[in-house]
């Protein structure tokens, strides 16, 4: 009796201290990706679980300042959101000079169901000034940052606008269980359509302010400065952008009919095409086999094609209801985020 394939995947160490891991993207084709998988981004060690990780206060620039416990978030109305996170990192191998940091290829991204509730939610408990401003997210995990002399914790704000946002959840659960202690247990935040950097794990406070948040995560990382020495500007929605999961790049193919697939994104609107071309000039349309209707999810596309002799390079090119699509070539800048650029995968059909 012929037993079944149990070969999985791994993820992709690209450092261990602090850990991170690279979902292998390529050989996962479930919308839901597992915990196991979910790719892991840190800055630090991950931090203590303690008792006070369990209440969150909100302070600052409110009528009300409020202590919220675990269990109060539990049984307050739930949010349930289906969505993407991915790290503004993403694909920072691919650009060229190369740059510093972790050297992401394509699976510093995963997607998931997430639970919990609406920050408005408890805002509207705490109530604003008027002054307010900015809400400033404040995470359990701390160490050393270039140019700071002592430990900072890991911080990051949203402006008011989005902190109310219907769809800005304190989260508790992924795919149905309890968040996992490596990816923010017991609570994070999640900022749909934003880069990761946003979705603050493992929240210790929150701070309603009358200015603008210039730590270290927000006014040195996080920030586009591009080639040109054009104005720098935040990180902020994630770019309208594509991979390739089958053929992998530089597959050796048979000749005869094979199905390219993969998945497409935009932090914007919805995917509404997906091309793909062997010459750069020519363009034709993919079938989307799974398109949604929400704005945080990946679709998924396919398209059949009879390979001929010879050595082929499949581009790759997503269009999203805004009116975006991949350029040509990626905005360099010098950090490297927001990477893409056209996907492409080069095989050889023998």
């Amino acid at each position: 009796m012929a037993h079944e394939n149990q070969n999985k995947p791994f993820l992709t160490t690209r450092s261990l201290t602090p850990e991170n891991q690279e979902t292998p993207i390529e050989f996962l084709r479930s919308e839901l990706i597992p915990s196991k998988y979910f790719f892991r981004r840190n800055h630090f060690l991950y931090p203590k679980l303690v008792t006070q990780n369990f209440i969150l206060p909100i302070t600052g620039k409110v009528i009300n300042p409020f202590t919220f416990y675990y269990q109060h978030l539990l049984n307050m109305t739930p949010t349930t959101i289906t969505g993407l996170l991915e790290c503004a990192g993403n694909k920072r191998s691919k650009f060229e000079p190369k740059v510093f940091g972790e050297q992401w290829e394509e699976g510093a991204i995963s997607q998931g169901q997430w639970r919990g509730v609406a920050l408005r939610d408890l805002l509207a408990i705490t109530g604003l000034l008027d002054t307010a401003k900015e809400v400033l997210f404040e995470g359990y995990d701390y160490g050393t940052h270039e140019g700071t002399e002592k430990n900072v914790r890991y911080a990051r704000s949203l402006p008011i606008e989005k902190a109310l946002h219907l769809d800005t959840i304190i989260a508790y659960e992924y795919n149905g269980r309890p968040l996992t202690y490596k990816h923010g247990f017991p609570l994070r935040l999640f900022v749909p359509g934003w880069y990761g950097m946003a979705s603050v794990k493992w929240l210790k406070k929150i701070t309603v302010i009358d200015y603008h948040f210039k730590g270290p995560f927000q006014a040195n990382d996080y920030v586009y400065y591009p080639k040109d020495n054009s104005p720098s500007f935040p990180v902020t929605t994630v770019n309208v952008n594509s991979i390739i999961q089958n053929p992998l790049d530089l597959a050796i193919l048979t000749t005869g009919n094979h199905t390219i697939e993969g998945l497409a994104w935009s932090g914007e609107g919805i995917i509404t095409k997906v091309e793909i071309s062997f010459d750069g000039q020519n363009w034709v349309d993919t079938l989307l086999t799974k398109r949604h209707e929400e704005n945080y999810t990946w679709s998924q596309w396919h398209f059949h094609w009879n390979a001929t002799e010879g050595e082929h390079t499949i581009l790759c090119r997503a269009t999203d209801s805004k009116g975006r699509s991949q350029p040509t070539e990626p905005m360099w800048n010098k950090k490297g985020y927001g990477y893409n650029a056209i996907s492409k995968a080069r095989v050889k059909v023998k």
